[in-house]
C-alpha cells in the first residue's frame, strides 16, 4: 500500500500540485482534440435517461445537482460535475458535451461548432440485458445502441465534411468509455451468477466487439476507464457488515487485467489505434484504505441518504460534501470525480497505461 501514498497524499493539495501539471498540458492537448465522445454508464451520464420516458434510473431531481451551476439537477448522479465533465474541462471544454438524445436528431455539425456528444446512459452495461431485466425494466441505452448512435454521428460528419475530413476529425478526437460496473454487480446478484473466471472473459469479448465497431466508423483514440472497487460502494457495504464486498472488488481487478490484455492486443493488430487504460481501482482503493492520507474524511457513507437510503429530495444531505467520497449509494461526489479525472489526466503508469489521458491526446 505504501507505493500509493505519495500520489494519494497529493489529494490534500490537488489544487496546487495536479492543477499545475494540468495547466502545463492544457493548451497543447486541447489543440489536438477537436471533439470528445463519451460512452458508458451513470458515472459519465449527463442526462441521457431524462429523455427515456419509461426509465426508472434517473437523477433529474434534488438533491442531485446541488453544487451544479444554479443548483440544477441535470440528470448527473452527482452533487455537481462528474468525471466526464472534468475530463472535458481538462481538455479545454466547458464541460462534457450534451447528451445525444437531447439533440433530437439534429446534430448541427459545423466545422467550428461541433465539439462532440455524450452517449452514456445510467444503468447501462456492455451487455444488452444489463439494466433491463424482467423485474426492473429500466429502459436504458446499452453500449450496443450507444455505438450505433456514434455511427449515426459519423454518417452526419461524412455528409457535412466529406469522408476524408470526417475521418481526420475523428482520428484526433477522444473517445472516453466508462462501463462494466453494472454488468459485474448485475451478474453477482442474479439468480444464477456466472463464475468470475467465465464472466469477465465474456465481458471482454463483448467489449472488443463494441470497440471494433467504433474503430470501423473512425474512432482512433480511446480513454478506457476501468471498473473501480464497486464492492466498497455504500450500497454493497450494507450487505457486508460495513466492510467492502471482496467478491465484487476481485471481479473489478480481474476486469482491469483482462482489459489490459485486450487493449494491448487490439492496438498491436491496429497500428493506428492509441489508448490509455485508466485504473480507477488503483486510484480509489488507497483512498478508501487510508483516508487520512487524502482530503476525504468519510469514505464509507453517502453524502445524500447517509449510505442506507437512496438519494431523493427528502433524503438527508451532508453539508461538507467535498469531504465525502460517495455522493449516493453508488456514485462519487464531485470532489471524488475531480480527483479521479485529474489522476487519469496526469497520472503515471500505476493509474493509466501505457500513457495517461493528456499524453493520449498528443499521441
Amino acid at each position: 500500500m505504501g507505493k500509493f501514498l505519495p500520489w494519494i497524499s497529493m489529494a490534500k493539495g490537488l489544487a496546487f500540485v495536479a492543477l499545475s501539471l494540468i495547466i502545463g498540458v492544457l493548451q497543447s492537448a486541447n489543440a489536438e482534440v477537436p471533439a470528445i465522445f463519451i460512452l458508458g454508464d451513470s458515472t459519465v451520464d449527463v442526462g441521457t435517461n431524462n429523455y427515456l420516458p419509461d426509465s426508472n434510473i434517473m437523477a433529474n431531481f434534488p438533491h442531485n445537482g446541488v453544487d451544479f451551476p444554479f443548483q440544477r439537477a441535470t440528470g448527473r448522479f452527482s452533487n455537481g460535475l462528474n468525471t466526464a465533465d472534468f475530463l472535458a474541462k481538462f481538455f479545454g471544454f466547458k464541460r462534457s458535451p450534451v447528451s445525444f438524445l437531447s439533440l433530437n436528431g439534429t446534430l448541427a455539425i459545423k466545422k467550428r461548432r461541433f465539439r462532440g456528444v455524450n452517449f452514456a446512459s445510467a444503468g447501462s452495461g456492455l451487455l444488452d440485458i444489463t439494466g433491463q431485466t424482467s423485474t426492473q425494466k429500466a429502459n436504458v441505452v446499452p453500449m450496443g445502441e450507444q455505438v450505433y448512435q456514434f455511427s449515426m454521428v459519423y454518417n452526419d460528419l461524412v455528409a457535412s465534411k466529406g469522408t476524408s475530413e470526417a475521418q481526420n476529425f475523428l482520428s484526433k478526437s477522444l473517445i472516453f468509455i466508462s462501463v462494466g460496473s453494472n454488468d459485474i454487480v448485475g451478474n453477482h446478484y442474479s439468480k444464477n451468477p456466472i463464475p468470475k473466471e467465465q464472466f469477465i472473459p465474456n465481458l471482454a469479448v463483448v467489449y472488443e466487439k463494441h470497440l471494433r465497431n467504433l474503430i470501423n466508423v473512425g474512432a482512433r483514440k480511446f480513454g478506457i476507464i476501468s471498473v473501480p472497487p464497486v464492492g466498497c460502494c455504500p450500497s454493497q457495504r450494507v450487505s457486508a457488515n460495513g466492510e467492502c464486498l471482496k467478491e465484487l472488488n476481485d471481479q473489478a481487478e480481474a476486469f482491469f487485467s483482462t482489459m489490459d490484455t485486450l487493449m494491448r492486443n487490439l492496438s498491436y493488430e491496429n497500428k493506428d489505434i492509441k489508448y490509455s487504460l485508466g485504473n480507477t481501482f488503483n486510484i480509489t482503493k488507497p483512498v478508501i484504505d487510508n483516508p487520512q492520507n487524502s482530503s476525504f474524511t468519510d469514505v464509507k457513507n453517502a453524502c445524500c441518504g447517509n449510505g442506507t437510503l437512496h438519494c431523493t429530495p427528502l433524503a438527508s444531505l451532508c453539508s461538507n460534501r467535498h469531504k465525502y467520497l460517495f455522493w449516493d449509494l453508488f456514485h462519487p461526489t464531485q470532489a471524488a470525480s475531480r480527483l479521479a479525472a485529474s489522476i487519469l489526466f496526469v497520472g503515471d503508469s500505476r493509474f493509466a497505461t501505457p500513457v495517461n489521458f493528456s499524453q493520449l491526446a498528443e499521441a
